[in-house]
């Protein structure tokens, strides 16, 4: 079986305006690196064929090290398909020495309306095998918890 790690979460906000937040630097910087870590975007090109590049820094990196050092996650994201305002689908690779957190990791964000609300999926299928998978979808549940924060205070 293809393993699949997933999160959910019903944001208090139009699917256009969660849209926005997964296509602005300012914002992707903000909301996503999950609790215990912190993100900064070394480049940014939005658009198909496009991407990002970001080094999530742990706060404590005692309790879990870093796939690119000590300290350090650096993951080069795509953007392999986009399609206002219902999907986001992000290819992911990690720099890192270590093949266990080899290949190319899919991310696909699902936006459905749900009344004045978006119900906001999120599916990563070829997870790297050395990236345990409860801690995973935990780091993505924190994602979309600081992305429902984030946009919920602008709306």
């Amino acid at each position: 079986m293809t393993r699949i790690d997933r999160a959910s979460r019903m944001i208090a906000a139009a699917p256009a305006v969660v849209y926005e937040a997964l296509l602005d630097r300012g914002a992707v910087e903000a909301w996503l690196p999950p609790e215990g870590m912190r993100g900064r975007i070394e480049r940014w090109d939005p658009r198909p064929g496009g991407g990002f590049r970001m080094a999530l820094t742990y706060l404590d990196p005692t309790g879990e090290p870093g796939k690119t050092s000590d300290a350090t996650d650096v993951v080069d994201i795509t953007f392999a398909e986009l399609v206002r305002p219902e999907r986001v689908v992000q290819t992911a690779v990690f720099q890192a020495d270590d093949p266990a957190y080899a290949g190319t990791m899919a991310m696909t964000w699902h936006l459905a309306p749900n009344g004045d609300g978006t119900d906001v999926t999120v599916t990563a299928t070829g997870v790297p095998p050395g990236i345990d998978q409860a801690a995973h979808e935990a780091g993505i549940t924190s994602s979309l918890a600081n992305l429902a924060s984030y946009v919920e205070a602008v709306t």
